[in-house]
């Protein structure tokens, strides 16, 4: 499986680049061609558009507050612990591509502020689900980079050869991701623009972090078993705050991710043990 991702990761150009830098741009034309590039236009021309999700996916509360809890790093990443036994390079890549999400995250907050739903709209005229986001730092969506980031290293990692089976692939984890940060706004935290850039974003992330790796290689100590206790320590710090998660609410998500760690844990546990 390894292999597989070393040599799928080889084959990447940097021409990969071009269509989300290409999306970027026609969302900035889109807008300025709305009027002045500002947080009141761009709050506008949308409007409409995240009532009308809102409404819709707000009718499903318990369905879209799982999915949004998958734009949580510490939630998502659980379900793919697995992968540091049985193809390391992916997380090797995971962890430079997170880094630049969070970079991007940080730093486009804070440059934009634009406020969240609940700062601008009437509170009892869309749904909310789970704890009210409040503040300015709607844009773009940090879940949306964080899915997107995970979702791109997953795709080219293991995109099949076959056409047919590539195509599939690929229309696949484009839907779910889409599912998962669309619920963003069905739990009434984010305006539609906000998940769509963060997407793009999250999606330029994932090949900065394929590309870094492939370049410097800083991660290799992810495929030595030596360091395994590591992520054994990492892995019990995140079950027991998946424990607490739980004990606040009891929701599916989170048993499902507490599995999958228990399962990467006795893995790589047992793996370690008999280097």
């Amino acid at each position: 499986m390894n292999s597989n991702v070393i040599y799928n990761f080889s084959k990447l150009k940097p021409s990969l680049f071009f269509l989300p830098l290409f999306l970027l741009l026609t969302l900035v034309v889109v807008l300025y061609t709305q009027g002045p590039l500002n947080a009141t236009t761009y709050l506008q021309i949308q409007k409409e558009a995240f009532f009308y999700i809102n409404h819709h996916l707000g009718q499903f509360p318990t369905i879209e507050y799982n999915l949004t809890q998958l734009g949580d790093a510490s939630i998502l990443l659980s379900f793919l612990t697995i992968f540091i036994l049985y193809a390391p390079k992916i997380w090797e890549s995971l962890l430079s591509a997170s880094l630049f999400s969070l970079l991007f995250s940080t730093v486009l907050k804070n440059l934009f502020l634009v406020p969240r739903p609940s700062e601008v709209y009437d509170n009892s005229s869309f749904f909310i689900v789970g704890k009210t986001a409040v503040g300015f730092a709607s844009l773009p969506s940090g879940h949306s980079i964080t899915v997107f980031t995970t979702l791109t290293v997953l795709l080219f990692g293991f995109m099949p050869k076959n056409l047919n089976s590539k195509l599939l692939w690929i229309v696949s984890l484009l839907c779910v991701g889409l599912l998962i940060v669309v619920s963003r706004v069905g739990v009434g935290a984010h305006h539609p623009l906000d998940v769509i850039t963060g997407s793009i974003i999250g999606y330029i992330s994932g090949l900065l972090g394929i590309f870094t790796n492939q370049k410097y290689n800083i991660w290799k100590w992810v495929n030595d078993k030596r360091y395994y206790p590591i992520f054994i320590l990492l892995m019990l710090v995140c079950g027991v705050s998946l424990l607490l998660k739980i004990g606040v609410e009891n929701i599916i998500i989170y048993y499902l991710a507490l599995i999958s760690l228990v399962v990467s844990l006795y893995k790589i546990s047992y793996a370690y043990i008999k280097k």
